[in-house]
C-alpha cells in the first residue's frame, strides 16, 4: 500500500487549533488524534466525516476538557494529519470501521460518549453496535446508518455524489464553506485544505461518497443491517442533535430516534443556526447538548468494567 503523509508545516499555526498532536499505528498506518483533558477521565470520542478532519471539533474540544472529560478526536485514515493511502481501492467502508476499532482498542477507550457526524456516524454507529460494551452514550448529529433498503437517495445526496466524483479538483475548503451557514474566514477555509497539498492526497476524500450504501446489494449493506438489529435492542442513552439546515441528512433524525430504544425519553434536539457541518456553525451548542446528556445519565455504563485507560504513543 502506497501512503502519503502530509508535511507537518501544513498544520503550523492553524487558527483555533493549538492542540498537541498524538499518534498511534493502526494496520501499519499512522493515525493522528487530539487528546485533551485528564487521561484517566471518561472519554468523549468525536468522529468527523467527509471531507473534514479533527479541526472541525476545535470549538468543542476545550469545553469537554474544561468539564473534566477526556476529549479525543482522531483524524480518519486519509484525512487530517493521518496517513493517506494513495489508491482509492485501498479505502472501503469495512476498513474505515476496522481502523477506528483499532484506534479505540489501542487507546483502550471505555465508557465512551460518542459524538458523531456525517461519516463519523456511519462508522461510529457500526462500532456502537459491534463494540457496545465500550460505549456509554451517543450523540448523533447529521448522520445515518444506511443499508440501501430505503430506495434511492434524495437529490441533495445525488448531486453531491455526482459533484464529488466528477469535479477535476476536489475543493475541500469550499465544500466545508458551502455546507455551513456561517461565513468562514479565509484562514479557516485554508485550514480545511491544509491536509491535502494536491490531488494525490485526496484518494480517501474522493472515495468516501462512493462508499455510502445506497443500494441493497452494496458490499457494506449486510454489516449495516446486522448493526441495526443490535442498535434496535440497545438501551444506551442516545440523543439526536441534528441542525435545522442540513438538506442531505436532516430527515434521518426521526429514524434514529424512533428505532433506537436508548433514544426514548431523551430529547430529539433540532439545533438552530447550523448547516451540515454544525460543529463549525454552532459547535458550543452541540457540546452543551453532549454535556447535558452526560450530566443527565451519570450511571450509564457499557457491558464491561467502567473506566478509561490511556494507550498509544504521543
Amino acid at each position: 500500500m502506497d501512503v502519503l503523509r502530509t508535511p507537518d508545516e501544513r498544520f503550523a499555526a492553524l487558527p483555533g487549533y493549538p492542540f498537541e498532536p498524538h499518534y498511534v499505528e493502526i494496520d501499519r498506518l499512522r493515525m493522528h488524534y487530539v487528546d485533551e483533558g485528564p487521561r484517566d477521565a471518561a472519554p468523549v470520542l468525536m468522529l468527523h466525516g467527509e471531507p473534514s478532519w479533527s479541526y472541525l471539533y476545535r470549538k468543542m474540544i476545550p469545553l469537554f476538557a474544561a468539564a473534566g472529560l477526556r476529549a479525543v478526536a482522531p483524524d480518519l485514515i486519509g484525512f487530517g494529519r493521518s496517513d493517506k493511502p494513495t489508491r482509492r481501492q485501498d479505502y472501503t467502508y469495512q476498513r474505515h470501521v476496522d481502523w477506528v476499532r483499532g484506534f479505540i482498542e489501542t487507546l483502550d477507550l471505555r465508557q465512551i460518549t460518542l459524538v458523531c457526524q456525517d461519516w463519523g456516524g456511519l462508522i461510529g454507529l457500526r462500532l456502537v453496535a459491534e463494540e457496545s460494551q465500550r460505549f456509554a452514550r451517543v450523540v448523533a448529529a447529521n448522520t445515518a446508518l444506511p443499508t440501501g433498503d430505503d430506495g434511492p437517495p434524495g437529490p441533495a445526496f445525488e448531486g453531491w455524489l455526482k459533484f464529488s466524483q466528477e469535479v477535476p479538483e476536489l475543493p475541500v475548503g469550499m465544500i466545508l464553506q458551502n455546507a455551513t451557514v456561517s461565513e468562514l474566514p479565509a484562514e479557516v477555509v485554508a485550514a480545511y485544505d491544509a491536509p491535502f497539498p494536491d490531488e494525490s492526497y485526496k484518494a480517501g476524500a474522493r472515495q468516501f461518497p462512493a462508499l455510502v450504501p445506497i443500494a441493497p446489494d452494496d458490499p457494506a449493506a449486510p454489516a449495516n443491517r446486522r448493526a441495526w438489529e443490535i442498535l434496535e435492542t440497545l438501551e444506551i442513552p442516545f440523543v439526536t442533535a441534528f441542525s435545522d439546515g442540513d438538506p442531505v441528512l436532516g430527515h434521518m433524525a426521526h429514524t434514529l430516534h424512533e428505532r433506537i430504544p436508548g433514544a426514548q425519553g431523551q430529547p430529539q434536539d433540532q439545533l438552530q443556526g447550523g448547516g451540515h457541518f454544525l460543529q463549525e456553525d454552532i459547535g458550543p451548542q452541540l457540546a452543551r447538548v453532549t454535556l447535558d446528556l452526560i450530566e443527565r445519565t451519570p450511571d450509564a455504563t457499557g457491558a464491561e468494567t467502567p473506566g478509561s485507560a490511556g494507550g498509544g504513543t504521543g
